[in-house]
């Protein structure tokens, strides 16, 4: 097998690693991509297996080598430079990632938006449709997460599924982009409110430059999701400008309308969680990952983008 088909040869969406690299050198090296630290003593090295990576992010301190990036392009990886944490990115690219450049990417998605982008109408359908996959999504995954059901976090319960009811009503009314921003900020707020009450966090605000851990997990996990983001759209070929939500606010903002599927299903509960343990961020980190692997969250949003673009969500 050819050695650049073979580093594609793991689909995207089955792909299991994610990284956040700080205070390192990352570099090729016998065909391989790896990254070290400089240790009193001697040099640590790590290998990257890119061939199973979507993405990377990196953080403060850390350099990388135009082998290392030509390698990881080869495999299809998107780079994102960050700040400490992940937050913010700060990459001059689309949306702060430097995406792989291939010719040989499907049209057959970006010529499917296109058919109802342009249309006012069809395109308030499909950022409807983002919005009940996201509910559809966090009522499958939370009526079966133990460790989320152990914690609280239980769509039978009355509260969290009277503000799941009341935003699912409110989208099918919606008659603009604008009432649904503010609605699906209401829905955001209401289970702000549920998870600090579930983990016992009193007079929780959401602020995205707070210093207090609840707040620092979100943004972090937030970043994660938008690398998985990102990653549908560049391998399913549609540039982020295409947003049908965000995207009178943000440039690029379809990879946060695509992160919207997963993040208060996934991200949310678990910034609380781990905040109310007192977990590091490297362990809340590895929760993440740990989440996306078991609830196939890149699978779902190959699946979402798809069926937009194939026109069942906006026809």
């Amino acid at each position: 097998m050819d050695y650049l088909t073979d580093l594609k040869a793991i689909l995207h969406s089955k792909r299991v690693n994610i990284y956040y690299l700080e205070k390192c050198r990352v570099m090729q090296k016998d065909g391989r991509v790896l990254f070290f630290t400089e240790e009193k003593v001697e040099k640590q090295y790590w290998n990257i297996p890119i061939a199973n990576t979507t993405c990377i992010l990196l953080g403060t301190g850390t350099s990388i080598t135009q082998a290392a990036v030509r390698m990881l392009a080869s495999a299809g990886v998107l780079i994102g430079f960050s700040g400490s944490g992940g937050t913010p990115l700060i990459a001059a690219s689309e949306v702060e990632w430097l995406s792989p450049q291939s010719e040989y990417r499907p049209t057959e998605y970006i010529q499917g938006w296109m058919k109802f982008w342009f249309d006012d109408e069809k395109r308030l359908a499909a950022a409807k449709q983002v919005q009940q996959f996201r509910i559809t999504y966090m009522q499958q995954v939370w009526s079966k997460d133990r460790d989320l059901k152990n914690e609280g976090f239980n769509v039978e319960d009355p509260d969290i599924a009277k503000a799941l009811e009341r935003f699912s009503s409110k989208i099918a009314d919606s008659d603009s982009v604008q009432n649904l921003l503010l609605i699906e900020a209401q829905l955001t707020k209401s289970l702000y409110k549920i998870a600090a009450n579930r983990t016992k966090q009193k007079d929780f605000v959401r602020q995205h430059d707070s210093v207090d851990d609840a707040n620092a997990f979100l943004n972090h996990g937030n970043y994660l999701a938008y690398g998985l983001a990102a990653t549908t759209l560049w391998v399913l070929g549609i540039p982020h400008g295409f947003a049908v939500l965000h995207g009178k606010t943000r440039r690029g903002a379809l990879v946060f309308d695509v992160a919207d599927l997963v993040k208060d299903t996934l991200i949310l509960p678990w910034a609380f969680i781990c905040a109310k343990e007192g977990a590091t961020e490297q362990e809340f980190r590895q929760q993440c990952l740990q989440n996306f692997t078991q609830h196939k969250t890149l699978d779902f949003m190959f699946d979402c983008v798809k069926t937009i673009s194939q026109g069942d969500a906006a026809s």
